[in-house]
């Protein structure tokens, strides 16, 4: 194995906690964790750190919260620090380049897609809502630009016609755990040149926000399908359903479909039975597998049915 190196991590979210917990049992030293700062959660808005923060007190590692890295005294306490490299995952702060430049072997980060396509804040969400049919995890170097420094390592996985953005998401982080160590080693050893990424393709994700989330039943089926799929489980896509006898309509989560062939002849958002298969606007269907009603957790169709029923041609808006 390449000689312990001195690490800092730099990450905040689930996805990556095992890329931390691989280089701490590759036997590299992780000197010190930098993580977003403790937000109020739950019910009762206590502050609660992030999973890579919790992940690391509880293994002993000095963990570091800064608001922001652009400012001399924390420059300078990262410096300090004397660094081989820093791997970054997910950390959502900006890299000064003054931060980028400390460590003797720069900054590696693991970002999750194909570079340079889905450069920026959501590239797994943006795969599997725009039908692609791979996507992976990459070793990049950071530099001043989004997400635009040359690839050391991939590793990739097909996106297949059930997956959820969470499915795609965990196969990544596990991608990315096994990728990180072989990719800071090699940088190390010399053994990994990083390779400038392509010109062409270039596309970016950007955060998921409210306007990708409502479901319009006249767009294409796969579009609704993938719509449904890249959003889940979170933040969802939805719809309204107002049932019979109600007087207002209900906020519904659409969480999982899969297309099937529809009426030509039907009016998107159409019940075309009543076991949720839904018209779309290309006269093919798709089916919601999982869904969710307001004030209840998700359920799958059969359980949400029993207490919710929609009868063929009722209508989804």
């Amino acid at each position: 194995m390449t000689k312990p190196l001195r690490l800092a991590f730099m990450g905040s979210p689930d996805f990556a906690v095992p890329v931390l917990a691989a280089l701490v049992e590759a036997g590299h030293e992780v000197v010190c964790v930098y993580s977003q700062p403790p937000r109020p959660a739950g019910r009762g808005k206590k502050l609660r750190p992030t999973p890579v923060h919790q992940w690391a007190e509880a293994k002993g590692i000095e963990v570091r919260t800064p608001k922001s890295l652009k400012k001399e005294p924390e420059q300078g306490a990262f410096a300090a620090l004397k660094l081989d490299a820093a791997v970054v995952v997910a950390y959502g702060l900006i890299l000064p380049q003054a931060i980028l430049d400390a460590p003797r072997l720069g900054c590696m980060n693991m970002h999750a897609s194909i570079l340079p396509r889905w450069r920026g804040a959501a590239p797994i969400h943006r795969a599997v809502m725009a039908g692609d049919s791979e996507t992976g995890v990459q070793a990049m170097m950071m530099e001043a630009g989004l997400d635009t420094g040359p690839v050391l390592a991939t590793a990739k996985t097909r996106i297949f016609d059930f997956d959820t953005t969470g499915d795609v998401h965990d196969r990544l982080a596990g991608l990315a755990a096994d990728l990180a160590v072989t990719a800071i080693e090699g940088l190390a050893d010399g053994c990994l040149t990083p390779e400038p990424q392509s010109e062409d393709g270039i596309t970016y994700a950007h955060k998921v926000g409210a306007d990708d989330q409502r479901i319009d039943w006249t767009r294409p089926a796969h579009e609704v399908d993938c719509q449904i799929r890249g959003l889940s489980p979170f933040p969802g896509a939805w719809f309204y359903y107002q049932p019979e006898g109600e007087d207002a309509p209900l906020r519904m989560k659409a969480l999982l479909s899969k297309r099937e062939d529809g009426q030509d002849s039907a009016v998107p958002g159409t019940l075309l039975d009543d076991q949720l298969l839904v018209q779309c606007g290309d006269g093919q269907a798709v089916r919601l597998l999982r869904a969710q009603k307001p004030g209840s957790k998700a359920m799958n169709a059969e359980d949400l049915l029993r207490g919710l029923p929609v009868p063929s041609g009722a209508r989804f808006t």
